[in-house]
């Protein structure tokens, strides 16, 4: 029999990637991989290695889960070294624990390879830190988007009445019903939504929860994108100012060299 490795790629930046997560690149001979993985990781693998692309658009599956599950078991049956290479971490909305009880099921090796996940490293590089000190002592991760339509069975008023910072996956689509679920419990406070967090294509807008919907339309974010709703939001813009400043207070003028 063979292995699969659920390995996390990380949140977009391919030097974000552990060091396991890349030898298990390295070394597989299937490599099943999600659309958020950037593809320069796929550099890293085999000449010979077989590339399997498993990726999923909002209403529009490439693969159904189904078959993914049948493709880990079947090349796993066949003793290859497989990869299934995800997006941020493989347990954290990555469907990473169904294929994992799929291969367990079935009597196969299975190992678990953490990666970093959009919802601490994307603001992380916004200047958003999802914890402080002064500002947040939690946080919660949260799926903005349910298989069959909005998310109405989150509790919304436990999240917004018990939680400093909530990171929302997948709610861009949402955005407007989430924002009408945490003002009725929760004061309108700051949001930022971060496009494409932690690659060279990041955008990142703050507003609040009154204004964001509007925001986020004018600037026509897209997914994917996370959304953090917080005081910690205040951190981007207190930075933002003294990075300005900072600016400001930088001598332009050219060099003089004095006569020897």
């Amino acid at each position: 029999m063979g292995k699969v490795y659920l390995v996390g790629a990380g949140p977009g930046d391919p030097e974000l990637i552990t060091v396991k997560a890349l030898k298990c690149i390295q070394q597989a001979e299937v490599i099943l991989y999600d659309r958020l993985v950037n593809k320069e990781l796929l550099r890293e693998a085999r000449p010979d290695a077989d590339l399997v692309y498993c990726g999923k658009l909002p209403n529009l599956h490439t693969m159904k889960q189904e078959t993914i599950n049948h493709l880990l078991v079947k090349y796993a049956t066949q003793g290859k070294v497989v990869t299934r290479l995800k997006g941020g971490d493989p347990y954290v909305y990555g469907r990473g624990a169904e294929e994992a009880g799929e291969l367990a099921k079935k009597g196969l090796e299975y190992e678990v390879v953490p990666g970093i996940t959009a919802g601490i490293a994307a603001p992380a590089f916004a200047d958003i830190p999802v914890t402080h000190r002064e500002l947040s002592s939690s946080f919660a991760i949260v799926t903005g988007h349910r298989p069959k339509g909005k998310p109405r069975d989150i509790d919304w008023e436990s999240l917004a009445k018990s939680v400093d910072t909530i990171a929302i996956y997948m709610g861009i689509g949402n955005l407007p019903y989430i924002c009408e679920q945490l003002l009725k419990y929760k004061e309108d406070t700051p949001v930022a939504i971060i496009q494409q967090g932690t690659t060279e294509n990041q955008q990142v807008v703050t507003g609040t929860l009154k204004s964001i919907v509007h925001i986020v339309e004018k600037a026509d974010v897209k997914n994917p994108a996370m959304i953090i709703v917080g005081e910690v939001v205040r951190f981007r813009n207190r930075m933002q100012q003294f990075k300005l400043l900072n600016q400001q207070h930088v001598d332009h003028s050219p060099i003089k060299l004095e006569k020897a």
